[in-house]
């Protein structure tokens, strides 16, 4: 645990079964965490897959205060993921649920287990623009035009 809360960010994703309410539940269940307290949830944006397969992907952004640690925040996602019958078997596969540790305040961090910031959350439409509604002065306008040919669109 940190000494004080810590703003996090957390990119959220699916498109397996009802990827709208496997969101909507995953944002339920970050809000819920210990030591954790929901600040802002993007609309729900979807997205065609990148670097991915299978059907279009649900996504949203959450900003949080934490006193979690880093890895103890990634570890409870981990175990939302688990929780909503995520498997992995094999890389990019589809998935029940996808969360994926944005930023943790201006932590830098690069472990087998976790680097923050997340390496390719800057070339990902899914990333940027639900960011860019919640702290539009995290994303540039450079950084929008570079990812402008992925699709996106607003749904709720």
């Amino acid at each position: 645990m940190s000494a004080s809360p810590v703003m996090a960010c957390v990119a959220l994703g699916a498109n397996l079964g009802d990827a709208v309410a496997a969101v909507q539940q995953a944002l339920r269940d970050v809000a819920g965490l210990p030591s954790t307290q929901l600040i802002k949830a993007s609309s729900l944006y979807r997205s065609a897959p990148y670097e991915a397969q299978g059907p279009d992907f649900i996504n949203a952004v959450a900003l949080v205060h934490t006193q979690l640690s880093p890895l103890d925040l990634l570890h409870a996602l981990q175990a939302l993921e688990l929780k909503s019958g995520r498997e992995r078997p094999f890389k990019n596969a589809p998935r029940t649920l996808d969360l994926d540790l944005i930023f943790y305040g201006d932590v830098v961090l690069a472990t087998s287990e976790l680097t923050l910031p997340h390496p390719r959350w800057h070339e990902r439409a899914f990333v940027l623009h639900p960011l860019a509604e919640v702290w539009p002065e995290r994303v540039s306008t450079a950084q929008l035009a570079a990812v402008q040919d992925q699709a996106i669109h607003r749904v709720i």
